[in-house]
């Protein structure tokens, strides 16, 4: 089963969705180097965490560090957050003019406050022909390349203010050689359970143009990859928290859907071996004291279902060498255990709340003025 955007050919159509703080180049790494190891392949597409358009154009060297890829990265995959065409049209230049990356995605599915209060992330596809005019100038970047644009978006801001059918449409329309759908609006951050009836509904809305429609939200597991297709006839599927603690999860679904034997869950004592491969690919990115701190955050995840104790968990989130962390994982490598609910739902869900919106905001959808500092809280990532 393959997934075609723009000149690639994607032998599985699973993508790694962008996640602050977490699709860094070791993790993109780790995540191919498990699906090769699982199921002898690298397929599918892994996304490198958002930048801000207008810090990459401002060479803010944060920025330009999160931009890193690793040599056997192919396509590298890169998702700008965009408000302003000027800045986007620059951004895309960039990229193209620097070969900083293959893939442009672009981010309008964010729902956090301190973005959608300043009219960026899922509430800038409201504004219908600001939305619009961002994506055409991306688009109109790479004319005369191989690097296809992509837009990520949501259901809309809230039940009462849909706007993917809209916004899949204009985005199509104005050039994109994809559309990803989570299937919640902003209001919904991560609670409930998403709306697969509403990627159908993209997807039956686009489906006279050619143009992929993928499915992001809730799969946890091979099967609701499976589920996803089936039930809403999206061409592929966007995966973030459900591969946090997992990186193996890429392999597991590709394999499902090309029709294969599913590799097997990793034992505890082999989890503790990705951890360490983890943590030596975040200290190679960012060097050992930060790589000592960021690995703190995935250990939860990775460690979740399994008999480890408290005191030990409560070292592990302390831990500040590559050294401490072999020392505290030393006693688990071989051990044969298996996750209690290995894949059930993970990461942030919170609960639903009112989407914060610059004043105004929904008073003219046509409006396609820039919202005012909108990317400048971003910069630098």
């Amino acid at each position: 089963m393959n997934l075609r955007i723009g000149h690639y050919d994607l032998s599985s159509p699973v993508i790694l969705a962008p996640m602050a703080g977490v699709t860094n180049v070791a993790f993109r790494t780790l995540c191919r180097e498990q699906e090769l190891a699982r199921t002898g392949t690298v397929s599918g597409l892994y996304v490198c965490e958002m930048v801000t358009a207008r810090a990459l154009v401002e060479r803010n060297e944060k920025t330009l560090h999160m931009t890193t890829f690793a040599p056997q990265e192919d396509p590298r995959s890169l998702q700008i957050y965009a408000v302003d065409p000027e800045y986007t049209y620059k951004a895309a230049k960039m990229i193209v003019d620097e070969n900083l990356a293959d893939h442009i995605d672009m981010n309008f599915g964010c729902p956090v406050p301190k973005v959608t209060r300043r009219g960026g992330g899922s509430a800038l596809p409201y504004k219908r022909r600001l939305f619009g005019n961002i994506v055409s100038a991306a688009v109109k970047a790479a004319e005369g390349t191989d690097i296809p644009v992509t837009v990520k978006m949501r259901v809309g801001i809230d039940d009462e203010h849909h706007t993917h059918l809209d916004a899949g449409r204009i985005a199509v329309e104005s050039g994109a050689a994809a559309v990803t759908l989570h299937g919640r609006t902003a209001a919904q951050r991560y609670s409930g359970e998403a709306r697969w009836d509403e990627i159908a509904r993209l997807k039956e809305h686009l489906a006279d143009t050619g143009v992929p429609v993928l499915g992001n939200g809730d799969i946890f597991r091979a099967e609701d990859a499976r589920r996803m297709m089936e039930q809403t006839g999206c061409d592929g599927v966007q995966v973030g928290r459900g591969c946090l603690g997992r990186p193996w999860l890429f392999a597991e679904l590709g394999a499902a859907l090309r029709g294969e034997s599913i590799p097997a869950e990793p034992t505890l004592g082999e989890v503790t071996q990705v951890i360490l491969r983890h943590a030596e690919l975040l200290a190679e990115h960012d060097g050992e004291d930060n790589a000592s701190r960021d690995i703190r955050k995935h250990i939860g995840w990775y460690l979740r279902g399994f008999p480890v104790g408290g005191q030990v968990r409560a070292g592990l989130a302390k831990v500040d060498s590559l050294d401490a962390l072999r020392e505290l994982l030393a006693p688990w490598a071989d051990s044969d255990a298996l996750a209690a609910d290995a894949d059930g739902a993970r990461g942030r869900q919170g609960s639903p709340s009112k989407v914060a919106l610059p004043d105004g905001w929904l008073d003219d959808p046509e409006d396609e003025c820039v919202p005012v500092a909108a990317d400048i809280m971003n910069s630098g990532g």
